[in-house]
């Protein structure tokens, strides 16, 4: 399916970029396999390598302009091109409004935000290059689509790297370049903090199945999540930009865009009276819902992980 097509994936030492960079290779494309541990990244090469795929580690943090020219680089001068960017690395700092400080906001948001800005832009650069297309994968997540308690950081990346997305779509069409958003969930080290699900990432890590329920709600394995990057990243999909697709467990979703829920026009404009005037009948049946959504677990009751 990606016979000769080569990719950038990072954040590709554990989780969910080693299940993208894992699939990529097995679908035929040579990865270039990014991460800030030189250990884990090794290991997803010799993962890859032993399957008979083809792979390289290069390792550094996301965010600086530097890191990204080097992935391109390091793609091209292994493999002779590079036709897929898959922007997945991140961190968490998971705290209340209140207990944000500035490095942990700076932090999320250089990795998340700026790195998935500046590998975008360095891969884009490279298929104008080379004129023949390409494919930008950027991971949103839930957190950026709805309300995510504690997340203010990472809330605000997930949801400003969709924007891009849907704007990228536009400014790269004429290249023949698609631009994508995927928001995965996964049974990951990033979701163990969630009240009940501590347990079950630490059974499914040791090789247990994923329970059925669970599975149906959304929440599967890493590898669940990686078709989706395969479908996006060849030739199938090449009619599909400026979307956000969720995928996980037994799940696939087409994300809405935002769009106006419902208006109203004023002759002269609209003073804070008129405002009030209007605002209980037209505007607050529909308000929109902006509390997460609860999570079932097995074995606790609904909504107790809110």
């Amino acid at each position: 399916m990606l016979e000769n097509k080569v990719a950038v994936v990072t954040g590709a030492g554990r989780g969910l970029g080693r299940a993208y960079a894992k699939a990529l290779a097995a679908a035929g494309a040579a990865v270039v396999v990014n991460d800030i541990d030189a250990d884990v990244a090794e290991e997803t090469v010799a993962e890859i390598t032993k399957n008979g795929g083809k792979a390289v580690a290069e390792v550094g943090p996301v965010g600086e302009t530097e890191t990204a020219q080097a992935l391109v680089d390091r793609a091209v001068n292994e493999f002779g091109r590079l036709d897929i960017m898959v922007t997945n690395a991140g961190v968490l700092r998971d705290r209340t409004l209140r207990n944000v400080t500035d490095e942990d906001f700076d932090l999320v948001l250089r990795t998340h935000l700026r790195g998935t800005f500046t590998c975008g832009r360095a891969a884009f650069l490279r298929f104008r290059e080379q004129g023949e297309g390409g494919r930008l994968i950027l991971v949103g997540s839930p957190a950026g689509q709805r309300a995510s308690f504690g997340q203010t950081a990472y809330s605000a990346a997930k949801a400003a790297i969709v924007g891009m997305a849907r704007t990228w779509a536009v400014e790269c069409a004429k290249a023949n370049v698609t631009v994508n958003a995927i928001i995965p969930t996964a049974l990951t080290r990033m979701v163990a903090t969630i009240p009940g699900l501590g347990q079950l990432v630490e059974e499914v890590e040791k090789g247990a199945p994923v329970p059925r329920d669970v599975r149906l709600r959304g929440l599967g394995t890493p590898e669940d999540a990686a078709g989706l990057v395969v479908y996006l990243a060849s030739d199938a999909a090449a009619h599909v930009t400026g979307q956000a697709i969720g995928v996980g467990g037994d799940r696939i979703a087409l994300w809405s865009h935002p769009s106006e829920v419902v208006s109203a026009v004023r002759e002269g404009g609209w003073s804070a009276e008129a405002i009030a005037e209007i605002f209980p009948s037209v505007f607050t049946p529909r308000l929109q819902e902006y509390r997460p959504e609860p999570l079932e677990v097995p074995g606790q009751k609904p909504g107790a992980g809110k």
